[in-house]
């Protein structure tokens, strides 16, 4: 096969099309979500993690924080899983992971997601007012937030432990 210019031109053009529909994609399906633009206070939580123990963003400030915004069904939140448990064993003690569970029947079924996906971490009890409060129009949907509390990076869908990484380690 011989390679042409207008071949070359023809596949450069191309696949500048398919970087612009994964753009164009992207944008609207974050297009709802709350601003990562560290100006953006995060809402406050006041839910109970699986044990009946209170958290709230005040007691999470002073560390960066990742919220995870999941519902027990999902296939992509499940996918994931293995991307959160290599972000948790890459940060240690530098960023909190948190999972809030959303569209649930009953605590036992976050219980069960978490200990079949081996997610040694803490997983709240989301409701209906905390998935409109972040915005949450489909899972995964995920935000970073920063010590003092604010947004610093915001996502929906399939993410990778490098892609967390890199959105919390500047920090």
């Amino acid at each position: 096969m011989q390679f042409t210019s207008k071949r070359v031109i023809r596949f450069l053009l191309e696949m500048l099309l398919v970087i612009l529909l994964f753009i164009a994609l992207y944008a609207w399906q974050t297009r709802g979500l709350l601003p990562a633009d560290q100006r953006t206070q995060a809402p406050d939580l006041e839910l109970l993690d699986l044990h009946g123990e209170p958290w709230s963003t005040q007691t999470m400030l002073g560390k960066p924080a990742v919220l995870y915004f999941f519902a027990p069904w999902c296939k992509v939140c499940a996918a994931s899983s293995s991307q959160l448990r290599w972000f948790q064993r890459w940060s240690g003690e530098s960023v909190q992971s948190v999972l809030i569970g959303l569209d649930w029947r009953d605590s036992t079924e976050l219980a069960e997601y978490a200990r079949r996906h081996e997610l040694n971490l803490p997983v709240l009890l989301g409701m209906p007012s905390t998935g409109a409060d972040y915005r949450v129009r489909g899972y995964p949907t995920y935000y970073v937030i920063d010590s003092e509390g604010r947004v610093a990076a915001r996502d929906f869908g399939f993410t990778t432990a490098i892609g967390l990484w890199l959105r919390t380690r500047r920090l």
